[in-house]
């Protein structure tokens, strides 16, 4: 396969910024495989795992809703949070999924949607953090 450049920046920084031959990622319509010489492309991504073939090898992750652009010279993907697979702390990942699930009953009781919006977004950040943990388990 042919490589090509990839950029994924978040709020802290460059997380990734190299070359890779693949990488899949979910929009908010499905699944989408880029390759090199892929044509224009931009969509929302959403809360899902997501994967980068480099040298041969797919890398798994993480990624917390952005956006990616497919130019003719790179990809870029500007997500809000990004990890890899291999680097989650799991213990922290539950103790969110905890924290999450207890807001949003509150939240619920008390009629409050903005703060139920914010505790339901970190709830699936939690599950998918977990998720993305046990692919390379």
């Amino acid at each position: 396969m042919t490589p090509f450049r990839l950029q994924i920046i978040t709020p802290d920084g460059v997380f990734f910024d190299g070359m890779t031959e693949n990488v899949i990622v979910r929009t908010t319509v499905g699944d989408k495989g880029i390759l090199a010489h892929h044509e224009p492309y931009v969509a929302a991504i959403t809360i899902s795992k997501f994967k980068v073939k480099i040298d041969g090898e797919f890398r798994y992750g993480a990624i917390s809703s952005g956006i990616i652009e497919v130019g003719k010279d790179k990809t870029v993907i500007l997500a809000q949070s990004c990890e890899w697979a291999d680097e989650i702390d799991v213990d922290r990942a539950v103790r969110a999924k905890e924290v999450a699930e207890e807001r949003i009953g509150h939240y619920e009781k008390t009629n409050d949607r903005k703060n139920l919006d914010i505790a339901e977004f970190k709830l699936k950040r939690a599950l998918n953090r977990i998720d993305a943990a046990k692919i390379i388990k």
